[in-house]
């Protein structure tokens, strides 16, 4: 009788789990001293975050221009992907945390009105680990994002290794110097009026605030051991009007012997491709939190 009632319980909870889904709280808030306002996240949480006594590794991840924090689950559908890929032991159990960062490309701006980057690094990451059952280290912490968020996600890495494990960029806006140079005037002013500086043309673009943000400028300034503290997985559809920055990218870093992944499919910069890539990406970020 006892077996039998174990060959219950085992079953009831196979099918229980089969059908188990994570928690997502969207439009989550922070109040920022650094922004002086709040700031809405919203949040994946895998589907035993309530019933287990573990802590979990965080991937935060970025939108891109346009969208706001709820984009990776209302377009994406980044629950449902992390919760099949979680199922089938293709990702490991992990919060994922999907910040506003409206349209600052996730750094400081150059007027001094925000101060995004600080508001990150300083007031976002204390506060989700402070208030989620997060494992507070470098190698239980990742990021990646899309677009603007992929230049973000690649920016912080670059700049904050000791932070992060992993990083997953996804068609990241990745510019050269003469690209900025030469870029129509509207969509200068409309990328990087703010972050940058306003009405400016030619190589008055090279501004310090652009120079201390460009991922392949701090490449070519970091050394190979610098630029290995943090594994890359870098993923640019071969039709998409950032190709040729992404390629720099992975050219800039095999020059230096860094270590990382490159990926280029077919497709281009929309969501149908970011849908299809998203979990390769946070595969390979699973595998950085493992220990070999």
């Amino acid at each position: 009788m006892k077996k039998i009632v174990f060959l219950f319980l085992f079953i009831f909870s196979m099918v229980i789990g089969s059908f188990a889904q994570g928690f997502v709280k969207e439009k989550q808030v922070i109040k920022s001293a650094i922004l002086n306002k709040e700031v809405h996240y919203s949040i994946f949480l895998p589907s035993d975050y309530y019933t287990s006594e573990r802590a979990y590794p965080v991937t935060y991840l970025l939108h891109g221009y346009g969208d706001a924090d709820d984009g990776w689950i209302q377009f994406g559908e980044i629950n449902r992907l992390a919760d099949d890929a979680i199922k089938t032991g293709k990702i490991p159990p992990m919060i994922i945390v999907t910040p506003d960062g409206f349209t600052s490309f996730y750094i400081n701006a150059a007027d001094g009105n925000l101060n995004y980057e600080d508001f990150f690094i300083k007031e976002l990451i204390p506060h989700i680990e402070k208030t989620f059952k997060v494992k507070a280290e470098k190698r239980f912490r990742a990021i990646a994002g899309l677009s603007m968020g992929g230049y973000g996600s690649l920016l912080y890495a670059l700049k904050y290794p000791t932070l992060f494990a992993a990083a997953a960029p996804l068609s990241a806006a990745v510019w050269t110097d003469n690209d900025v140079m030469t870029m129509r005037d509207d969509m200068f002013t409309t990328l990087f009026g703010s972050s940058m500086g306003k009405n400016l043309k030619g190589k008055d673009r090279l501004t310090p605030a652009w120079l201390a943000n460009s991922p392949l400028g701090i490449i070519e300034k970091k050394t190979k051991e610098e630029l290995s503290a943090v594994k890359y997985w870098i993923d640019c559809g071969d039709d998409d009007f950032l190709t040729i920055g992404n390629a720099q990218l992975h050219i800039a870093l095999t020059t230096k012997n860094v270590p990382h992944e490159f990926r280029m499919r077919d497709g281009a910069h929309n969501w149908t491709y970011w849908r299809t890539g998203i979990i390769d990406a946070l595969s390979f970020i699973g595998e950085s939190f493992h220990q070999k």
